[in-house]
C-alpha cells in the first residue's frame, strides 16, 4: 500500500469506526425505547445507518480496501435486521463492521508507522 491510500485508509477507517460505535449505542438504546417510540426511533436509526454506509461507500472508493467493502456488506445486513427489530443482532453485525474498519486501520497504521509517519 502507498503512502496517500495509507493516509485515506487510516483517515476513513477512524471516522467510520466513531460512526459505527456511535450507531451500535443507539441500536442498543433504541430496544429500550417505550413501543411509542420505538417505530420513529427505528426511522432514524436507520437513516442513520443509511448515512454511515454512504460513508463506508465512500472510504470504499476512495481506497479500494477490501475492508471497507466487507464494513459496508455488515451494515447492510444491520439495516435489514434492525427494521426486522432484531435489535441485538443488528449490534452484533455494526461490531462486525467495526471490526472489518479496525482492519483497515490497522494495515494503514503499519505503513504510516514503517515510514515514519507515527
Amino acid at each position: 500500500m502507498d503512502l496517500k491510500k495509507a493516509v485515506k485508509g487510516y483517515q476513513f477507517a477512524e471516522r467510520a469506526k466513531s460512526e459505527l460505535i456511535i450507531s451500535s449505542q443507539l441500536t442498543i438504546a433504541l430496544a429500550g425505547f417505550p413501543e411509542s417510540e420505538r417505530a420513529g426511533g427505528k426511522r432514524m436509526l436507520v437513516l442513520l445507518l443509511e448515512a454511515v454506509r454512504s460513508e463506508l461507500e465512500f472510504a470504499w472508493k476512495g481506497t479500494e480496501m477490501s475492508d471497507f467493502r466487507r464494513a459496508i456488506n455488515l451494515l447492510s445486513e444491520s439495516i435489514s435486521t434492525v427494521e426486522s427489530e432484531n435489535y441485538g443482532a443488528a449490534s452484533l453485525k455494526i461490531s462486525e463492521s467495526i471490526s472489518a474498519v479496525t482492519t483497515a486501520a490497522q494495515g494503514s497504521w503499519q505503513v504510516l508507522e514503517a515510514h515514519g509517519l507515527i
